[in-house]
């Protein structure tokens, strides 16, 4: 007498909050036989809403997670953030819900640093204004204020606030193009590059934000900092834009006490159409993306399938960055 095959259903409903791509598709295939993968776009409520009761694991990205959400997902047993800042999620509510909070520090070190460089020489270079130039057939004969303004970033002192898995990546790159690199942290490691935050600013052409969004670090740069700057120098933003008070920052440009800014972070995202930033030509913007490249989404999913299993298996889990009972 023949037989059905049985089938196995599989053992975690996940919900990937993005939209995956072929690459990603490819690479979870292995796994689906034990992973029930759904997956959401950031903006579409809809599905997230209608998809969130069943689901075991939360793969989540930058759509703000609260504790109203929470609270709709009751065989919730893992929220794994795709990166490292877990500012978008309301830990202390998965706390008290017995949820664990994971994250995945250094998994986009490498991305985010590579498009900090790409902002520094954007903004160093004013890249956008000879692209529109370029553009309009306006690019010749060259613009004489580029030899008093554009610099190398060889010859610049480059001041990195925070010290973490970006920043020194940065830091190696800098120092292979020559440039001066200082940073500072919460406190003295007794480097002879570290600097207190006040003489970091007045001493770089470059600042660059790499710092979690605490209470501590929010609006943490504002009028004060930005008058200590040089005012030929360039801000570069790769971390959390609330980091940033953005009237100061756009007075500050648009007054000519700052020269340049490279952002990939703002205050609120999406940013809204009458933000004033997204109207000074000194300003270089990208969508909160610097993060975004395949080589970092690859190694997100490791990471978070790896976590999976551990959670499937009965394991410690990795990178857990709130204590629940177990």
């Amino acid at each position: 007498m023949d037989h059905a095959p049985v089938v196995t259903a599989p053992g975690l409903k996940v919900l990937a909050h993005f939209v995956p791509g072929a690459k990603v598709i490819d690479f979870l295939a292995p796994h689906t036989h034990w992973l029930d993968i759904r997956y959401c776009a950031e903006d579409d409520e809809e599905t997230f809403y209608r998809e969130l009761p069943q689901v075991d694991v939360l793969w989540h990205v930058l759509r703000p997670l609260t504790g109203d959400d929470l609270a709709k997902a009751p065989a919730l047993r893992l929220v794994h953030k795709m990166g490292a800042g877990v500012n978008t999620i309301d830990v202390a509510a998965a706390t008290a819900r017995g949820v664990p909070v994971a994250n995945m520090p250094g998994a986009n070190a490498a991305s985010v640093a590579e498009g900090t460089l790409l902002l520094m020489l954007a903004a160093l270079r004013r890249l956008p204004e000879l692209d529109r130039a370029t553009r309009a057939g306006a690019g010749w004969p060259s613009d004489p204020t580029l030899g008093e303004t554009v610099r190398d970033i060889g010859g610049c002192t480059v001041g990195l606030v925070g010290y973490g898995n970006v920043a020194k990546q940065v830091e190696r790159i800098l120092l292979a193009l020559g440039a001066d690199v200082r940073h500072t942290s919460t406190r003295d490691d007794g480097s002879p590059q570290w600097r207190a935050l006040p003489d970091l600013l007045a001493e770089s052409d470059i600042v660059s934000l790499h710092l979690p969004l605490t209470d501590a670090t929010h609006g943490l740069l504002g009028r004060e900092a930005f008058a200590r700057m040089k005012s030929d120098a360039v801000l570069v933003n790769t971390s959390r834009g609330p980091i940033v008070d953005e009237a100061a920052l756009v007075e500050a440009l648009r007054s000519g006490s700052l020269a340049a800014a490279g952002l990939d972070v703002f205050a609120t995202e999406p940013v809204p159409a009458d933000n004033p930033l997204l109207t000074l030509p000194n300003v270089v913007l990208t969508p909160h993306v610097t993060w975004y490249t395949a080589d970092t989404m690859r190694r997100y999913l490791e990471f978070a399938v790896d976590n999976c299993e551990r959670l499937r298996d009965g394991r410690d889990l990795a990178n857990v960055v709130n204590q629940v009972a177990r």
